[in-house]
């Protein structure tokens, strides 16, 4: 039978997020226990073209985009500026940055040249959705349900810059100032928050987890129009688990202590072995 010990995959290989799918697949020839997706649910979610390919198949929204790689289009769909580009392969905003916000096709050129050039991987545009950024976990698999929603709060964020979830932003600058990107964003529990909306986004969590066949636990990012519409922008299946993350702040918002947490993501995993 499978190994008695239960392990958690790191977030990418090599520096590569892209092949943390080869990891879970390594686990299953092994026999290994472990938490979170099987391989295709990491394959699927980590490429953000493929994901958004199934969300919008399962009728979830998510912004238009196009992806080109070394002059071929894969996909153009009826794109508006402004777009954002993005790598598609990779998370915790790599290559994302405030220039990643393009208005017109010079622009646009430039940052898939910039980003083929370093990554090796087609280029993601996608229409860059105006409004409110909200972070909701999921927590389970059959019964899986969401967890209190999280918004990136933007209103101290530099003026000069677009409002945007950029590697600066979560991660700071290098060096012993963390920059203003990073200063200006703080992830908060938002007050006042209609009951429809909240249900909305937490359904539409709900079910970019399940379309994407996720297991155990996951952050599902998402953008809010004015006039409440919700979009997917990214879905995390291996998504920080840190005890001062979104998702361990969002479980201890309904009542999971940080350590109870992580023994339920393990719970839900073993239940899984012991059928």
């Amino acid at each position: 039978g499978p190994a008695e010990r239960m392990s958690d995959r790191c977030g990418s290989v090599v520096g590569r997020s892209g092949l943390n799918s080869n990891i879970a697949a390594l686990l299953n020839l092994l026999d290994l226990r472990y938490t979170g997706s099987s391989p295709a649910g990491l394959l699927v979610a980590g490429d953000k073209t493929l994901s958004k390919k199934v969300l919008v198949f399962h009728g979830i929204k998510t912004p238009q985009f196009a992806t080109v790689y070394r002059g071929m289009v894969d996909w153009a769909g009826d794109v508006k500026f402004p777009l954002i580009v993005k790598p598609p392969q990779e998370d915790a905003s790599l290559g994302i940055t405030h220039r990643s916000i393009v208005r017109d096709v010079r622009e646009l050129l430039e940052m898939i040249a910039e980003l083929q050039s370093e990554y090796q991987q087609p280029a993601l545009a996608e229409e860059f959705v105006e409004g409110r950024e909200f972070y909701v976990g999921v927590l389970g698999n059959a019964n899986a349900r969401a967890l209190p929603v999280i918004e990136m709060d933007f209103s101290t964020f530099p003026a000069d810059k677009p409002r945007i979830a950029s590697w600066a932003a979560k991660w700071g600058d290098e060096g012993d100032s963390k920059g203003a990107e990073f200063e200006g964003t703080q992830s908060i529990f938002p007050e006042h928050l209609p009951d429809k909306l909240r249900e909305k986004m937490e359904k539409v969590a709900v079910d970019a987890f399940h379309a994407l066949r996720l297991r155990d636990y996951a952050r599902v990012d998402l953008r809010v129009t004015e006039s409440g519409e919700v979009y997917v922008i990214e879905v995390n299946p291996n998504c920080y688990l840190e005890a001062k993350s979104e998702f361990a702040r969002s479980a201890e918002r309904d009542g999971i202590a940080y350590d109870a947490l992580i023994g339920q993501i393990v719970e839900l995993a073993s239940a899984r072995y012991a059928r």
